[in-house]
Parts: C-alpha cells; structure tokens; sequence
C-alpha cells in the first residue's frame, strides 16, 4: 500500500513539474510571437521613411515623396528641369512666374516668394516643403511645422547637389544624370570659343530698385562665366562677399568690357524706365561695354535665380550666343 501511495506521488509531481514546463514553452512562444510583431511593425514603420542626405544635412521624409510643395524659385527651377509637378509653388500677385507657368501648370499657390502661406500649405499635405536657404531663420521653423523642410541652397556652386536633391525625392536620378553630364559637355564646346576673352573684362550686373547691384564670383549667374569658361574674375568682383550696389560712378571705374544686365519690371516697380533712363546717362554712355555694344538685357529670365540647372543652362546658351566667336 505504502509503495503505491510513493509510486502515486512520484507520478502526480511529474504530472506537475511537465505542466509547467508546457507553461513556460507556451509564455516563451507567446513572448516571441509578440517580439516578431513588434519587430515586423518597426521594419514597417521603417519602410514608410526614409533618410535624405542632402549638403551634409539629414533630412527624414517619406518613403514615397509624390506631393512636393515647391516654397522657393531655386526648387521650382529644378522641377521644371526634371519635368516634376509639384503640388505647390510660390506666384507673383497671385500668378506663377511667366518663365516657369508652362512647366509648371497645374501648382496651386503657396503664397508670395518669402511669404508661404501656411494654412494653404496644411490644407495640401505636402510630403515635404523645399524651401530655399535664403529664408529667414523663423519662416523656415514654420514650415517644419507643417512638414520636413530642406532649404535648397541659393549658392550656384551648389547647383548638382540641388538638382540631385530633386532626383532622389522624385526618383528621376537617370534624368539628372543627364542634365548634368549634358552641361558639362556644352561648357567644354563653347570653353574654346570665348578663349580670345578670358582676360577681358565680364560682368553680371542686376538691376533692382532702380539700383545696379553685382555679386561674389560663386553667386548668382557668375560662376558660368568664371569657374565653367574660365574667364578671369575682374579684381573688382574678388572682394565682393554678397549682393553689392555699386554707382555707375564706380562702373565707369571698372570699365567692364562686357556687360549682362538683368532687369526685372517686377524689381524695379517705382523706375519702370530705368534701362532707357540709362541709354540717356553721360555716364553710362563713358563705359567701354556700351561704347561698343557689348550690353547684353536679359540674357536669361530677370526672375532666373541663376544657381540652378535651369539657370545655368538657358544663361550658358546666351553667353554663346553673345561672347562665342
């Protein structure tokens, strides 16, 4: 009897310690089951972003970047360079710049130049804002509020970078690629044929508020004449760290042998005259550019902002057209 009362509880303990081993299998199944999903959800969750890499800044945007809110004229151009249509863009008394409207039909109004207007950029959803590097400090923060912002560079030394910003958010690498490689080769072609010029002198010259304005050698449309044709960079452009108004006193100094002058009517609303103002100047008319006709009015679009692929290649056109023997 006593053998059996032992052998009984031998077998109940058994009983007892396999049930719970079966528990703890069953919680450690459970456990990793729950680890998995959770794992699964992140990797997921991973797949929904991703990481731009853009001037040694990184930037987290969606996966799939479609709604592109263009808040800046350098990110408008490399739209209409890359043939992307952007949810947004910024207009002029409403209207989108003449220069882009036909690339860019269809883009609703962000607002005017640097003034985004926020709520309307809410109401669109963006995936991602490029603002412009211009923008003041506090306008940017705003955006970020609304969507991750990358203020695309106004530096024309940046202009690759800026083009294959665009490339990676729309998935048109193969395009930029092009756009790039087809530049260079046009600057090689022409590089020979303004070779008798490289020591003359060149200026970019904007006019704005009925003032005339020049700027560093890597800003604006300076660096095609000066990094890409190699055309000396006058002494005079050197020392300039940004935009800068000079008098025509001090043009006549410089006395550039060849002059593109810029004039916007939008930049110049309170002298409308301005150009034909300047033809009647004693001045003016003492500069060696105007005594020999090597003035060149808007060689490219006023608005160009002259640090892009778009810039770049319709003011490389002109210079052919203008300099090349």
């Amino acid at each position: 009897m006593k053998a059996k009362l032992f052998i009984f509880t031998i077998v109940c303990l058994l009983l007892i310690v396999l049930s719970a081993c079966g528990s703890s299998a069953s919680s450690d199944s459970e456990e990793s089951a729950e680890n998995n999903q959770k794992n699964t959800e992140a990797s997921i969750g991973n797949e929904e972003e991703k990481t731009v890499t853009y001037l040694e800044e990184e930037y987290t945007v969606p996966s799939e970047t479609d709604k592109i809110a263009a808040a800046s004229l350098e990110a408008m151009e490399d739209t209409a360079m890359l043939d992307v249509q952007p949810i947004g863009a910024i207009t002029y008394a409403g209207e989108l710049p003449s220069y882009l409207a036909e690339d860019l039909e269809g883009a609703e109004s962000i607002g005017e130049k640097t003034q985004p207007n926020y709520e309307t950029l809410l109401s669109m959803k963006p995936d991602v804002i490029l603002g412009s590097s211009k923008f003041p400090a506090d306008v940017t923060e705003q955006l970020n509020k609304v969507a991750t912002t990358i203020p695309v560079s106004h530096i024309s030394t940046n202009w690759e970078n800026n083009l294959n910003l665009m490339a990676e958010l729309t998935g048109k690498q193969d395009e930029a690629e092009k756009v790039i490689n087809g530049y260079k080769e046009d600057v090689e072609k022409i590089s020979s044929s303004v070779e008798s010029m490289v020591d003359e002198k060149v200026l970019v010259i904007r006019v704005r508020s009925g003032n005339l304005f020049v700027y560093p050698q890597d800003v604006y449309l300076n660096p095609v004449l000066y990094n890409d044709l190699g055309i000396s960079v006058p002494e005079e452009i050197k020392s300039v760290e940004a935009q800068e108004m000079i008098s025509l006193e001090q043009l006549a100094e410089i006395n550039p042998d060849h002059i593109f002058l810029q004039f916007a009517e939008d930049e110049n609303a309170d002298q409308p005259n301005m150009l034909e103002d300047l033809k009647e100047n004693q001045i003016w008319k003492s500069v060696k550019a105007v005594n020999e006709d090597n003035v060149y009015v808007n060689t490219v679009d006023p608005l160009a902002q002259g640090g892009t692929a778009w810039s770049k290649t319709k003011f490389l056109q002109g210079v052919q057209e203008n300099l090349a023997e």
